[in-house]
Formats: C-alpha cells, sequence, structure tokens
C-alpha cells in the first residue's frame, strides 16, 4: 500500500497546479499537524527576536490555517493567509470560525484562494512586515525557487522579517513532501544583498513526527 506521502507526490507529478486541489479533496493531507507549529509559537512567545506587533503578514500555503490564526491572535497583526486549493481556504475559515470566541478580539485575518507567484500588491498596499513559510517552500518545483526568493523580497520592506521552518531535512530522503529541502536551498535563492540570517536552531519543541527533522531559521529584510 502506498503512504499518503506517495500518493500525495502522484498527485501533484501529474498537475503541480490543480494537484492541491484534488488531494485537499481526497483528504489526502499528510502535512496537516492539527495545531500550531511548536517552533512558531515557541518563537513568537518568547519574544528572543523583535518581531512586529503592528503592520502585516502573510503566509502563502496556509492550508488549514492554523500557523496564520496564531500569527493574527498573538502578534495583533493583520494577516492574509493565501493557498491555491478553495477546498484549503475553506477549511481554513471555517476552523478561525470555530475558534473565533477563544481567540483575542478583533483579530484581524483573511484567507483568500490565489497564487502566490501572480499575487501582486496594489499602489495602496503596504508591503509585509512579516511573512511565514512552513511546507510552502517544499511543495513548490525547486526550478521555481528563485521565483520564491524574488516575490518574498518584492513583497517585503526593509527591516520585515521571514520565518523559515524547514522541514523535512533528513537525509538521503530527497523525494520530500512532494519535493526535498536543506537549508541551505533558502540562502541559495535569498539574495544576500536584501536578506541575512538572524537566527538559525534546532527547535527544542517540535511536532512528534518532526523531531530532529526540521530547523528554524529566521531571515530580516536589509
Amino acid at each position: 500500500m502506498t503512504s499518503p506521502q506517495e500518493q500525495v507526490r502522484a498527485i501533484i507529478a501529474q498537475d503541480n497546479l490543480n494537484g492541491w486541489e484534488t488531494a485537499w479533496k481526497e483528504n489526502l493531507t499528510p502535512w496537516d499537524a492539527g495545531d500550531v507549529q511548536p517552533p512558531l509559537k515557541d518563537l513568537i512567545e518568547s519574544k528572543r527576536i523583535p518581531l512586529p506587533t503592528t503592520g502585516r503578514a502573510l503566509v502563502p500555503g496556509c492550508g488549514r490555517g492554523y500557523d496564520p490564526i496564531f500569527i493574527a491572535s498573538s502578534l495583533g497583526l493583520h494577516t492574509l493567509a493565501l493557498d491555491i486549493s478553495q477546498t484549503a481556504v475553506d477549511a481554513a475559515a471555517t476552523l478561525f470560525d470555530q475558534l473565533k470566541e477563544t481567540l483575542a478580539p478583533n483579530v484581524d485575518l483573511a484567507f483568500e484562494t490565489r497564487d502566490f507567484f501572480t499575487f501582486a500588491l496594489s499602489q495602496e498596499e503596504p508591503e509585509f512586515d512579516l511573512v511565514y513559510d512552513y511546507t510552502f517552500f517544499v511543495a513548490i518545483p525547486p526550478a521555481r525557487r528563485v521565483e520564491w526568493g524574488n516575490q518574498m523580497t518584492s513583497l517585503t520592506k526593509p527591516g520585515s522579517y521571514l520565518i523559515t521552518l524547514v522541514f523535512p531535512i533528513v537525509p538521503p530522503h530527497d523525494l520530500g513532501p512532494p519535493f526535498f529541502v536543506r537549508p541551505e536551498h533558502y540562502s541559495e535563492v535569498l539574495s544576500a544583498d536584501h536578506w541575512e540570517v538572524v537566527l538559525k536552531e534546532i527547535p527544542v519543541r517540535s511536532s512528534e513526527t518532526h523531531k530532529g527533522r526540521e530547523e528554524l531559521i529566521v531571515w530580516k529584510r536589509k
């Protein structure tokens, strides 16, 4: 029997753009941990990095929305969460509605079905102060990673932060979910002229299946 990861890889291999909607409709979401990622929660609550508490946050590839909900409610940022799958966005909006009574008042969060690579700010929209990437980078074809880096630069303002939770990083499994990733792959596409690493660590707390398989890297826009 093939694993859920292998089934997702097969679907995405046939259609990288629309395959994510197929996976969500078929309930093939092995990346869905059911809660906010512990390294993100610990980073924000520890206040080790002076993350912004005003302005805007962006979360591409948001899935069911656990992490953007936490970012919006804990940092107070106007948070925009994107996913290419309408089913994922619907699930995230439903979860947000279910949790509203347990969250801080006036949480400013929007979910949209958008392609990160064609997403552009209007002249009236300010650039983002924070971006969070968890399993989005590893979900895009490696040939598009340079575009990912260019988008991160074009959508953010100087002084903004990019939080990357790099998963999975256990060699020699280079298939990934559905592609593969190493920490150095981020630095290869984030221009040193625009970004610097301000934190790099193996998380103290990880989801049970992620222990020893992920690394937290926080970047600051120059």
